[in-house]
Parts: C-alpha cells; structure tokens; sequence
C-alpha cells in the first residue's frame, strides 16, 4: 500500500498536474497569440487609415508653401509659365513627390500643366474630370467668403477628394493661389487655383510599406477573399470605394507562440519534475512566506526612510496605551518640528535632506532609547513617553531642543537646524489620543510663535491663545484693507568712517488699533502663513519711494520675502513704483535672505536677473547665519553683504572679529559692499572700521524712527555740512 501511494504520489499526480498545466498553457498561449494578432491588425488597420489621412492633409499642406505667396499670384497673373514650371510643377514633384499639378485661371480654364513622367501618365482629360468637381465647389466657397477650417497651420481653404485620375487611384487637392502679405488683393471667388495629384498605386503602396514594415503592402480595386491579408477601403467624400490597400498583417502572437513552444515543453518536464517534490518545495516555500509576512507587517508600521513608527503605527499605538494606562501612569506626547529644514532642503538639495532626517532619528534614539517615536511628516516627529514627571519631560524637551541645534556632518558640510518641541501632558488616565494629539500640536504652534528652538507645555490659556492669533489674523487684513493701521519706520545706515547717512532700511511697523504696537517678529511670520506679505511689501514700498522722491541725495533698502520674489509679477511692481515717483533704480536696495540668494528657484532667478538689469541693487540680509560656504555666495548675482548682527556683537573676539574680516575680504574680492547690522559701540564701530567694512547700521547712530524725523535727520545733516 505504502509503495502504491508512493508511486501515485511520486508518477501519477505529477503526470496528471503536468499534463493539465501543460494543455492549460498551451490554450492560453494559442488564445493569446489569437488575440494579440487580432490586436496587432487591429492597429494595422488604424495606421494605414492614419497614413492615408495625413497624405491628404499633407498634400494640402504642401501646396500652400507655394500657392500662398504673392509671387505665385503676381506670375500666374503674368503666366509667366516658365516660373509655374519651375515652382508650381516640378518643384512640387522634386520635394514632396506629387506626381501632377495643374493651374487655373478664374474661369476654370488650364493656365499650365505639369505630369511627371511615367508609362501610366494620365491625360489633360483625365485630370480635368477629376479637379473639376473640387475646383467648381472651391469657387463657390471663395465667392461666399467661406473661411471654415482655416487656422494658424492652415493659411487658406481648400477642397480634397479620393478619386481616380484616369484608371489610377489618387489623392487630388485644389488650393487657391493668394497673397502671403495680404497686400494683393483679388476679387472673391476669381483667384487662380492650383491643383495637387498624388497616386495611390505604384510605388506608393511598397514605399508605405516599406516605412512602416507592412509586409506585400499593394493596392487593388477589389477586396481580396484572402484570409490572410488584412485591408482597409479607400472611399471618397461621397462613401464610393475607389480600392483597397490590402498586405500581409504582422502576427506577433503567432510568432512567440512558435518560439514558445520548446519553453513550454520544457516546461512540462521540469513542472514533473519538480512536482514529486512539491511536499518539500512547499514547507521552504511557506516558511520563506511567512518570514516575508512578518516583514511586510514591519513595513508597514515603520517610517522607511528612518525605521521609526509611521503615522498610523504611532496613532494606533498611542490609543491602545493609554487605553490600558492605569490612574497613576502618566503619559505625554511630544509634537517635534524641525526648524529650517526647507531651507537645507532647498540649499544642498533631497538627498542631504534625507540624509539629515535619518541623522535627526538617529539623535533622538539616543535620547530616547526606550520611548516610542514617530515620523508623521517630512520633517516632524512624534514621542509617547510614559511614567514621566511634568519636570522630567520638560527637561526631555529641553534637551531634544539642544541636542538638534547641534551642527550635523553631512559629507563633510556642517549643517545647522534646530527644533520647536510641543508638549501635552495626560491630565487624567482617561485621556483621549485625539484630544492628546491635537494639545500638542498647539503647544508646537506656540513654540514656533515664540521665535522657534524652544519647547512649549499646552496648557488650557493656549486656546485662549490660539483664539488670539485667529483675531490677530483677521484684525491684520483689516489693517492692510483700512490702510490705517500699517506704518513705515527708517532705519540710517551710515558711512563707517564718518557720521553722514547714505541710505536708510523701510521697515514696517504695526500700530494695532486697540493692541497699540505689534511687533514685527509677530505680524511678519503672520502675513508669511497667511499670504499677506505681498501687500505689506507693497505698502513699505510705496511709502519708501515717496520719502526718497523728495531727498534725491538718499538710497533706500526695503525687505522682499521667499514669497514676493518668486511672484512673475515682482519686477513689474517694483519698477512701476519706481516711475511712479520718480526714483532711479539705482537707489533702490532689496534685501533677501541668503538661502533665497542662493535656492536656485528659477522664478526668483529671474525676476533678480530682469531688477538688476533695470539697476536695482541686491544685498544679502543676514549674512553669515545661512548655508551657504564662500564658494557659493561667489556665483550668486548681488550687490552687498549685510553681516549679522551676531558677529558684530561678538566682533572684539579674536574668532568672530576673524570671521567679520574674512567676510569683508571676500565682498571686496567680489567687488560688493559689505554693512554691519547690530552695531551697538563705539569700539565696535572702530573694529568695523579699521576692517574695511564699508557701512554701519545699528542702536549706536540711530533707532528706526518715522518718517519725519528722516527729513529732519537729513536737515540737520545738510545744515552741518554747510557751516563746515
């Protein structure tokens, strides 16, 4: 009994699924092959109608490179035959290949005629019978002015047909001879007419074929009762059959299923073959799949970029714990935003990014070894910790805070970041996940509000807050709609190496109706999120040109967001400012930031280009705090540094006053100006001084102040210069 079921086994049940397999496939591959040969004529058919349509187009096409010229009508008028034969005969045999062409005059009447030579050439009767139908509806068209199907590609209207030239199958197309610069005018319905053959039998057929690799392509007046050729019928505008173009039709199926045929038998025996040992085959092949399960299912609730927990994994896993919390476990969620990660992105483009993103998960698996963390987005990250203290996820907070402002080696390049840290902390074991979330991500926004690189702990007057920024969001589109409430403040920038003002710095200001002053660190990142920089910008500027068009010997500067100089139409506002008061572009001074500078948008490239070509100068803001090493900022296309504010304070160091001077070389190398933002002393000024730096800016000459105390700074100043 046992040797029988082995012989079953090992003989029998893999004869039978063998041979099933084996007439199963061959059945799919004769009906494939079937199916893909009906496809493949299928297709055929619909090429060979294509052809034939654009050869009829195409015929009229060509002729108005030469009936739409006012040489055409001046010579035909002249019947100047000699040039007809040379332009409008053998020219159009030699270039495109039509094979005859007949001019018109107004009364239908042959001006010349042009047959190319061949064995089966049609006589002048034979060509008559076939244009004169399309040459007489073409006149009644031109006499009723019908322009319908004329358009950029097609300069005139024109009558096509399929028909027989004689005892020949032909594309014929009449055209009408007019002018190309409309200088010529002819009365409606009396132009001379061209007339275009091109035959469908000859050489046409094997030559379309041969372009097209349609096997014994050839023309016939009947349809062939052969199976084995596929056709398509040639009909005329009226529906008359004039033949068929009939060719052997390209069968891929049959082609690979003959190719196919030794595979499958191989396969057959190597399916026997392998069938006794299917028991075995199929344990390996189980295990292998249940392994793949378990990493599919890993897959699928991790972060593929950083190995942490996915948004769905953290979301799920954030509810089944606190479900299972007990009232004296404690549990919190950190919302982790990074801070000028964009503009890394943008610098050093989407590998170092991710590169960046995979050192920050790294980062926070060291200080967090035990907690669960999440990647929710492109560059923000979750954390459920559980059994903390208030106090100790605060610190935990802080110390993720520190740990991601430290500089990150990418390749060699140090890059900076940084990190804005929400905090909810469960009140109660009944905490809900949704609720836990979404006091988080609020505590996050209040981070960010608060300058960014710190952390903030929701607490209930957050909503309070949150309300307060929604009314400060609505009371700024007020502001910008009144007119009323938005202010212009001039910041001097002077000389380093006297007391004159050179320019000033347009900053804008926001005297709140019932808030009184709000800070631009405020209003500025708002307008930003809201889309309202652009007005605010405009405003600033408006006012800035005003000022400097009665005080011609001031320049002015004024800020241009990410947002302003990537709009198409910024040039266009800047410049017509500048007429409008009167302003050179010269004296107009935008400042950007560095990673703008140097984003390679193409937007902001361009309308950089198209403002400095009109002469209004760029500066760099900020300098010296982006991403930018000195090789960069060589090829970006500016007119001054500005050095932040940090380095001058610090400037009396040995390391930041080296830093300041290495900045300043660099600009002179380049030919750009270079200013001190911050300057706060005496000394400092002397520092900047005795480095070269051009200009200074900053608390030690002059606060931003109104407009009126500009003027009289100005005043004072030319007063002083008049006594001297």
């Amino acid at each position: 009994m046992i040797t029988q079921s082995q012989w079953i086994l090992r003989w029998i049940i893999p004869t039978c699924v063998s041979a099933l397999i084996g007439a199963m496939l061959l059945g799919t591959l004769f009906w494939a092959a079937a199916s893909t040969d009906e496809v493949a004529a299928d297709r055929q058919r619909d090429l060979v109608t294509l052809i034939v349509s654009n050869i009829q187009s195409s015929v009229a096409h060509d002729q108005e490179s030469a009936t739409v010229w006012d040489d055409a009508v001046t010579k035909t008028k002249e019947r100047d035959l000699d040039w007809l034969d040379v332009n409008l005969g053998q020219w159009m045999n030699t270039y495109f290949g039509h094979d005859a062409a007949v001019v018109l005059s107004a009364d239908g009447q042959p001006i010349y005629e042009f047959v190319a030579k061949s064995p089966r050439a049609p006589s002048s009767e034979s060509l008559g019978l076939a244009y004169r139908p399309l040459a007489s509806r073409l006149r009644e068209r031109l006499a009723a002015g019908d322009q319908n199907g004329v358009s950029g590609r097609v300069l005139s209207i024109g009558e096509s047909d399929l028909t027989y030239v004689g005892r020949r199958p032909a594309v014929v197309s009449v055209k009408p001879i007019t002018s190309d610069t409309g200088e010529i005018e002819q009365p409606a319905g009396e132009e001379n007419l061209h007339v275009a053959v091109r035959f469908l039998d000859g050489d046409f057929p094997s030559t379309i074929g041969s372009e097209y690799q349609f096997a014994e392509m050839q023309f016939t007046r009947t349809m062939l009762g052969d199976k084995r050729h596929s056709q398509i019928a040639l009909a005329s505008r009226a529906g008359m059959v004039i033949g068929y173009f009939n060719w052997h039709p390209f069968e891929p199926g049959t082609s690979v299923l003959y190719a196919t045929l030794p595979v499958v038998a191989l396969a057959v025996i190597a399916i026997f073959l392998a069938a006794s040992l299917a028991g075995h085959a199929i344990w390996r092949r189980s295990v292998k799949l249940n392994s793949n399960r378990q990493e599919l299912q890993h897959l699928a609730l991790r972060d593929t970029l950083t190995g942490l927990a996915n948004r769905a994994h953290f979301r799920s896993e954030l509810t089944a714990r606190l479900r299972r919390a007990l009232p004296e476990d404690e549990c919190s969620v950190l919302f982790i935003d990074l801070d000028r990660f964009k503009a890394v992105n943008d610098t050093y483009g989407h590998p170092t990014g991710d590169k960046l993103i995979s050192l920050v998960a790294t980062r926070m698996r060291e200080i967090l070894p035990d907690a669960l963390i999440g990647r929710i987005g492109g560059d923000e990250f979750t954390v459920l910790l559980e059994g903390r203290k208030a106090d100790e996820v605060a610190a935990i907070a802080d110390k993720i805070v520190i740990y991601l402002r430290e500089p990150f080696e990418i390749e060699g390049v140090y890059v900076s970041i940084g990190a804005s840290v929400g905090v909810a902390i469960a009140a109660d074991a009944n905490a809900d996940a949704v609720e836990l979330t979404r006091q988080a991500d609020i505590a996050l926004y209040h981070a960010k509000a608060a300058g960014r690189n710190t952390y903030a702990v929701f607490g209930d007057h957050m909503d309070a807050l949150l309300r307060t920024r929604r009314q400060l969001e609505h009371d700024l589109r007020e502001a910008l709609q009144s007119g009323t409430q938005i202010e212009v403040a001039y910041q001097p920038v002077y000389f380093a190496d006297n007391s004159e003002p050179c320019s000033v710095e347009a900053l804008a200001r926001w005297n709140h109706s019932a808030l009184g002053p709000i800070g631009p660190d405020v209003f500025i990142p708002l307008a930003e999120e809201i889309g309202l920089i652009g007005k605010i910008g405009s405003v600033v500027l408006e006012d800035a040109c005003s000022l400097i068009s009665t005080l011609p010997s001031l320049n002015i500067a004024v800020n241009a967001s990410a947002t302003e100089l990537a709009s198409p139409g910024y040039p266009l506002r800047v410049l017509s400012t500048l007429a409008k008061w009167g302003v050179q572009p010269a004296r107009l001074e935008i400042e950007i930031t560095e990673s703008l500078a140097i984003s390679g948008e193409q937007e902001t490239e361009r309308n950089i280009h198209t403002l400095r070509a009109a002469g209004v100068r760029f500066a760099i803001d900020d300098f010296g705090t982006g991403y930018s090493s000195f090789s960069r900022v060589q090829n970006v296309t500016v007119d001054r540094l500005k050095i932040d504010r940090s380095f001058i304070g610090k400037i009396l160091d040995g390391q930041n006053s080296a830093i300041v001077e290495a900045i300043i070389n660099m600009a002179r190398a380049q030919g750009l100006k270079t200013t001190a933002e911050g300057v706060e002393t005496n000394e400092q000024r002397d520092k900047l001084k005795l480095l070269g730096c051009d200009n200074v800016q900053g608390f030690l000459m002059s606060r931003p102040i109104r407009r009126e105390e500009i003027i009289a700074l100005l005043s004072v100043g030319k007063a002083k210069s008049g006594r001297a």
